[in-house]
């Protein structure tokens, strides 16, 4: 019965909690899509070579990759919401020294520190878990899971608008003050969860997780550069191997390591993050090849002529059906379970690929199908989290969100790369110019919806929750036995 009084004045209600916590999310997710309009640009305004230029996007990848894990497991043991703050303090001081910087090394910096702070969407999902009511959990975490594809959407054709308007560095100013809203937000009106693990980091599993997706992400982005079957290329592989199956060995011998591996084997979430990887491959195809399709000549008779504002335009309505589908989403996971949720956006996202192989010849066309693939976009983001937290102990909810974040970014990556090979392989001679033939834009549409056959076959095997999440949500509220008052 009794009460910790540390707060004298009423706590913010659930809904300004999940406003401030889905507006972070929205901000961290913008800063993917931030630098795309300038990419070409960017050895022309650093003064470097293009191949030097691509850190730029690389670095960010990389520092998301790595942090995303360790701040889950880091907000467990000593406080969420302290970590998502870190989190947003690097995306500020990152989008800050980018904005003041004219040349490649502090550019790199920058987008280091803006990488930073992919932990924001994970924790946040966590911060839900513990401290809103049962009744408005799913709908809650089905909303912030999707400002991920919210923020990705709107994020282009509102840096397409500032670039093409203002100086580069506007944009990066831009992100500087969100950034910075995000966090005094979060800082006056976000809780902080009294649920912690405490314990000691495990520093030797964080430093070869870190090694072993350094390996494999570098070797993934960069090898089509580089050659994929360049020594370079095939000894990151092998590294990326070996560094694993040490990591591997290691956690499974760790008291408190950084993954649990022992949980993330239970069926539920294996499946769960085999999804998210099949998910991230699709979902992220369709950002590739929309831009290119409406970026190509006319005359090749497959391209629209048209302008990077205008793609940003017909892929910005995509982020608004991601937000409308979220609370569907939410309510046919509390009905039908989040298993149900998951295989109909599966099936949702693969008759989008399908009906874009006939479909891509009109602006509207790419509309349309974009929003069919929003609306399993929506499905699909929200269901995951459910799943992860309705199948881990209340004390892992941090590191478990982040690492299903983490199979969803090793997806989309493959997708990047696997495009890239696809659209140089296979090419049409127009002026002279080899250019992506249309042929290649219906493989990968095709890649696209076999990968969303796969994670609907991985949902499909998914066991029935023993319990609710809402169940579980209620226990999160339970005093935590580790932390002495």
């Amino acid at each position: 019965m009794s009460e910790t009084p540390t707060q004298s004045s009423a706590p913010p209600s659930s809904n300004v909690i999940v406003a401030v916590l889905a507006f972070a999310g929205i901000v961290v997710s913008l800063m993917q899509t931030l630098v795309i309009p300038i990419v070409p640009e960017l050895p022309e305004l650093l003064d470097a070579p293009a191949s030097d230029t691509a850190w730029a996007v690389t670095a960010t990848l990389l520092a998301a990759a790595v942090a995303t894990p360790i701040a889950g497991r880091l907000g467990d043991m000593y406080g969420k919401r302290l970590m998502l703050l870190t989190s947003l303090v690097m995306l500020t001081a990152g989008s800050t020294i980018v904005a003041l910087s004219d040349s490649l090394t502090p550019m790199i910096i920058g987008r280091l520190l803006q990488g930073l702070s992919a932990g924001v969407i994970p924790l946040g999902l966590s911060i839900m878990r513990d401290e809103l009511p049962a009744e408005k959990l799913a709908s809650s975490t089905a909303l912030m899971s999707a400002s991920l594809g919210i923020g990705a959407a709107l994020g282009l054709p509102i840096a397409a608008f500032v670039a093409d308007n203002f100086d580069w560095h506007m944009l990066f100013w831009a992100s500087a003050v969100l950034g910075a809203i995000a966090t005094v937000t979060v800082l006056l009106l976000v809780p902080e969860s009294k649920v912690r693990s405490g314990g000691r980091f495990d520093l030797a599993g964080s430093a070869g997780l870190a090694g072993g997706l350094v390996c494999l992400l570098l070797a993934i982005s960069k090898g089509g550069d580089w050659g994929w079957g360049s020594g370079t290329t095939l000894g990151l592989f092998a590294g990326a191997v070996v560094i694993f199956l040490a990591w591997g060995f290691l956690e499974l011998r760790t008291s408190q390591p950084l993954v649990d591996l022992r949980t993330t084997a239970r069926p539920q979430v294996l499946f769960t993050n085999l999804a998210a990887l099949a998910f991230g491959f699709s979902l992220f195809a369709m950002q590739l090849i929309v831009p290119q399709l409406l970026q190509l000549p006319e005359q090749t008779g497959y391209g629209l002529g048209e302008d990077l504002l205008t793609v940003g335009l017909v892929l910005a309505p995509q982020g608004l059906i991601v937000m409308v589908a979220a609370p569907l989403s939410s309510k046919i996971s509390q009905a039908k379970g989040p298993k149900l949720t998951l295989m109909l956006g599966a099936l949702i996202v693969a008759a989008g690929y399908a009906l874009n192989i006939f479909m891509m010849s009109e602006i509207w066309q790419l509309i349309f199908i974009s929003c069919v693939i929003g609306i399993g976009i929506g499905f699909a983001y929200g269901a995951l989290p459910m799943l992860i937290m309705g199948a881990v102990p209340v004390s892992e909810t941090g590191s478990a969100n982040a690492f299903n974040t983490l199979m969803r970014s090793i997806g989309t990556s493959i997708a990047s790369a696997a495009t890239g090979v696809i659209l140089a392989q296979m090419t049409t001679d127009f002026a002279g110019h080899a250019l992506p033939s249309e042929n290649s834009f219906k493989v990968i549409m095709g890649i696209g919806c076999g990968a969303a056959l796969v994670a609907f076959l991985l949902s499909s095997l998914l066991p029935r929750q023993r319990q609710s999440l809402a169940t579980d949500a209620g226990a999160a509220h339970a005093p935590a036995p580790a932390q002495k008052a």
